[in-house]
């Protein structure tokens, strides 16, 4: 009930009026900016929701929804219900999201304008969406298990992915638009303290950077094995080298006066991070030693088997922790700005300079109050469309990471450990070098193109 009234307030609130619970919610003088940002509240909404589901002492309460544990039997033989009903809760919750935004991706399909009446629909009726995932939520939690949770693991290891490349071209796009601005200010202010504080950032970036792969070698390795990591660790360390090393070639520099090596160190310390989530996943305890006993003296302990508490189960490990608050910066960023970059803003769908961060003149009104104008009656600054696909792979993705990408039906061993999200970790740090390589080096090889 409290979340009801909070969405309702929330609805009234950014129309000025209390009217637009049963209006289309004032589109005509409606921001682009807002939707998008109510839009990604939902998503967090359902990421809370979701957080909670695996909490310590919840499962006494899902055990009860029907069909979900049928007495306190074993699953496939190799785990104890107890252990794996906050995981299928979570599975159900985002499968809701997904449908949810994956709806509304089909409805939105080629809207041009905020005239289209379907724009009404993306802006307003906050407090029927609301009750629509509500709706969604609920019968999700009544689909059969049988296959279910199996089919839908594949999903959200391709949706997953995918979304990971998204995060990717934001945090490349991020890095640019970083640099570019401080230079800016550095040009038209005080260049001394500009150029120290970008100076500063790219030294504490590497030297993180390089910290981490120390311990990587420390912990992750062994003398005589592990060679997966260390094929891993080595290669991405000398990759992170070579870009950097293309970031400041002359050529380069001549072609993107603004590249520099501040975005060759955030990139190189977000590739350690991936380096470092991938390698949480190796089932080979040798080779990922839990969090704890690298903290702390370890203590022999009973093997898991069938019968092991549920209580066992860490959710909330760090990698899964660092990713959830990556994926809120992604998502907050894509919602309140546009990227300056021409090719960036072609990829994601959106037009330069529009989000929270552009100019605009509100408009007044009788009253003397200035309220949010329609910037979008010529035409949309966003595809509607391809955001609600990309908070329906954020839905796939949040669902992997609270579930530390646990496939269904594996014995208790796999529960935090999968191979296959070592691998679609991996490729996708090598994946984020090669689009920040391309960023570099596009301008010399298409020397015709416009990649402002």
């Amino acid at each position: 009930s409290i979340l009801i009234i909070f969405v309702c307030n929330l609805a009234s609130c950014l129309c000025g009026s209390a009217s637009c619970l049963l209006s289309s919610c004032c589109p005509s003088t409606y921001n682009s900016t807002i939707s998008r940002l109510a839009f990604s509240f939902l998503l967090l909404l359902g990421t809370l929701v979701s957080i909670i589901m695996i909490l310590p002492g919840m499962e006494d309460h899902l055990k009860k929804i029907p069909g979900f544990c049928k007495s306190d039997s074993i699953i496939s033989g190799t785990v104890n219900c107890d252990v794996i009903v906050g995981y299928k809760s979570v599975y159900r919750m985002c499968f809701a999201m997904a449908c949810f935004f994956f709806l509304f991706s089909i409805i939105m399909i080629r809207v041009r304008s905020s005239k289209d009446p379907r724009a009404a629909i993306q802006n307003g009726f906050w407090f029927f969406k609301f009750l629509a995932l509500v709706g969604i939520t609920v019968g999700a939690f009544f689909i059969p298990d049988g296959t279910f949770t199996t089919v839908w693991y594949y999903f959200g290891v391709v949706g997953s992915f995918i979304f990971i490349i998204i995060q990717l071209i934001l945090l490349v796009d991020f890095a640019h638009s970083w640099n570019q601005s401080w230079l800016e200010k550095a040009e038209n202010g005080n260049s001394k303290c500009w150029y120290a504080a970008l100076l500063s950032f790219t030294v504490v970036h590497y030297a993180l950077a390089f910290t981490a792969v120390v311990l990587f070698y420390v912990f992750y390795t062994t003398a005589d094995g592990c060679v997966a990591h260390k094929v891993f660790i080595s290669l991405n360390l000398l990759f992170c080298i070579a870009v950097s090393i293309v970031a400041i070639l002359p050529k380069v520099q001549e072609a993107q006066p603004s590249s520099g090596l501040l975005q060759a160190s955030l990139i190189s310390l977000y590739t350690m991070y991936v380096t470092w989530s991938a390698m949480t996943n190796n089932p080979d305890k040798q080779c990922n030693p839990s969090l704890l006993s690298l903290v702390q003296a370890s203590s022999p302990t009973p093997a898991p088997g069938p019968t092991a508490a549920p209580g066992n189960v860490q959710w909330w490990d760090a990698q899964g922790i660092v990713g959830l608050i990556i994926f809120l910066f992604c998502t907050l960023y894509a919602s309140i700005r546009s990227s300056n970059n021409t090719q960036v803003n072609k990829l994601m769908q959106t037009e330069d300079g529009q989000g929270l961060t552009a100019d605009y003149e509100a408009a007044a009104g009788e009253d003397g109050v200035r309220r949010a104008v329609d910037n979008e009656e010529e035409g949309v600054t966003y595809s509607y469309s391809f955001f609600h696909f990309s908070l329906l792979l954020a839905s796939l993705y949040i669902m992997m990471t609270l579930t530390n990408w646990y496939k269904p039906n594996s014995d208790y061993e796999s529960m935090q450990t999968s191979m296959p999200a070592v691998w679609v970790k991996i490729c996708s740090s090598w994946l984020g070098l090669a689009l920040y390589l391309w960023t570099l080096v596009a301008p010399l090889v298409l020397p015709d193109r416009d990649f402002s």
